[in-house]
């Protein structure tokens, strides 16, 4: 394997990528500047394999399987992974359970052994599982007065369709956990957890081939399959607003969000939306929606927009926090906006100043292990190619003023929308 300079992009010559027998592929960068090992991965397993009336199984299963295992107690996971100074953990999304640890590199065998037991072996301890019903219980009501937290969760319910995993809460609702049983639990992991399509990626001091021996030992003799998935459901453009306030009481803020079912990651027009975004919501004091609707008229305590990408239609939607008194006027400056980028091409130079800030905050992404090993995620995520980091800083600049405005027009409609607005009554 290259020696890499210490400046150098993670690319073909520094990242080894082999896929094992059971289908898990393991990437493995090399870097001894630190005595820390980071492990980041996934399994093929998330919301999008539960049905609505199980809303929330996929992460109260992930959070259970953190509780202990077949061979180790809750309290016996922690005290080994703590005894050596290292952190490990599970999270699920829609369509993915992910997991990770972070330790010195002397501690990479005992983390993927932990992860291995946490994956495949989950005991669903019946006091674990109810003590941890008992959280997303709690968290349920804190969410009901969390403005921010219900604009959102308000936002997916009205952009995407009743059948969709996207329109739903990720951790579910009080009377879809209250009803799940720890054998639910149980047969969610024993169906949907396997090997297929999964992805470990290993930064850090330790040799790139060690790592991959690791990972064999750890998960090679793991031979469970999950069954195929079906296509994700249509999601249709918006073809009329779709406005709802959620009266939240004793709140002195209103948060809204106003967006649309945007490109997935794998759109060609994905890095053209990415840069209109930047433009729109985040370069600078947050884009042109920081400028005009926070700076020069003082509406917004913030403002920014956000453009998620992923494996379906994730949203594409500004988000603010404002008086509630002024959300009439923010939600028509937002639109003003809106119809500016899709009408007028971005100017040269504003164009360009959003193109060095994406260059150019690239690099410090990658200052830490954890960085190069969520680029090296997404990277085998959504099929980018090992040299997709050596190519960003052409692929970013080759946008043209024409494909940032063909992308806004494409996605974004000032007349058409999902509005959401938590807060005080009206």
């Amino acid at each position: 394997m290259a020696v890499r300079a210490k400046t150098s992009l993670p690319g073909p010559n520094d990242i080894l990528r082999e896929t094992l027998p059971n289908g898990i592929t393991v990437l493995a960068r090399e870097n001894f500047d630190s005595p820390a090992v980071v492990i980041n991965g996934y399994v093929e397993a998330g919301a999008e394999d539960e049905t609505p009336e199980q809303a929330g199984l996929a992460s109260f299963t992930a959070e259970v399987m953190e509780r202990g295992t077949v061979h180790r107690s809750f309290a016996q996971l922690y005290e080994e992974v703590e005894s050596v100074g290292a952190t490990f953990g599970l999270s699920s999304s829609v369509h993915l359970t992910s997991f990770g640890a972070k330790g010195l590199a002397e501690s990479l065998p005992l983390l993927l052994d932990v992860l291995a037991d946490t994956l495949r072996y989950p005991a669903f301890p019946a006091e674990q599982v109810e003590k941890e019903r008992a959280e997303f219980l709690t968290d349920f009501q804190e969410r009901e007065h969390d403005t921010r937290r219900m604009a959102a969760l308000t936002f997916y319910e009205l952009a995407y369709p009743a059948e969709h995993p996207y329109h739903r809460s990720l951790t579910g609702y009080p009377e879809t956990i209250a009803r799940l049983s720890r054998d639910d639990l149980a047969a969610f992991h024993q169906r949907y957890f396997a090997p297929q399509g999964m992805t470990i990626v290993i930064v850090g001091a330790v040799k790139a081939l060690a790592a991959l021996k690791a990972v064999t030992k750890a998960f090679g003799d793991w031979n469970a399959v999950r069954p195929a998935r079906a296509p994700l459901p249509a999601v249709p453009p918006l073809t009329a607003r779709r406005i709802r306030h959620i009266a939240i009481a004793d709140k002195t803020q209103s948060d809204l969000q106003l967006g649309w079912p945007g490109p997935a990651r794998s759109e060609p027009d994905f890095l053209a939306a990415h840069l209109a975004n930047t433009v729109l919501g985040v370069f600078g004091m947050m884009g042109r929606l920081g400028e005009i609707v926070r700076e020069q008229n003082g509406l917004a305590y913030y403002a920014s927009s956000r453009v998620d990408g992923g494996k379906g239609p994730g949203p594409w939607r500004a988000i603010a926090g404002v008086n509630p008194a002024n959300v009439e006027k923010a939600v028509a400056l937002i639109e003003q906006e809106i119809r500016r980028i899709r009408e007028e091409p971005v100017p040269e130079d504003e164009l360009n100043d959003s193109k060095a800030f994406l260059t150019g905050s690239l690099p410090l992404q990658l200052e830490t292990n954890e960085g190069v090993a969520g680029a090296l995620i997404n990277i085998e995520r959504y099929q980018l190619g090992l040299d997709y980091l050596h190519r960003y800083r052409n692929l970013i600049q080759a946008q043209t003023p024409a494909a940032v405005q063909a992308a806004a027009r494409r996605w974004l409609d000032p007349d058409h929308y999902a509005l959401a607005v938590a807060g005080p009554e009206a």
